[in-house]
């Protein structure tokens, strides 16, 4: 197995372990993974399912969040809260990851 040695800037470095800890894989095994990624013929992203089934889920869950908004303003925006804290925590808002 060859071995690669890298530098990062640290910003970049916090992404990446943000990123890997988020997958619950080590920082080895999610670049090694994202390296196989961007040799891959179909560029999907390997931590996810395909397209269709992140756009199913977005759907379902704006439909849920909108009764749950008529139902319980109070309960959403907690509910909001809670996901942008773990979205945040793992790297995910644009603010947090550079994206």
């Amino acid at each position: 197995m060859s071995r690669l040695t890298i530098r990062l800037d640290d910003a970049l470095d916090t992404r990446l372990r943000r990123r890997a800890r988020g997958a619950n894989l080590s920082l080895a095994v999610f670049c090694r993974n994202i390296l196989a990624q961007a040799t891959d013929r179909n560029s999907r992203y390997i931590y996810s399912s395909q397209d269709e089934i992140l756009a199913t889920t977005i759907q379902t869950l704006s439909i849920v969040a909108t009764s749950v908004g008529q139902q319980s303003p109070k309960a959403l925006e907690k509910g909001l809260e809670e996901a942008r804290a773990i979205l945040a925590e793992r790297g995910l808002l644009a603010g947090e990851s550079g994206q």
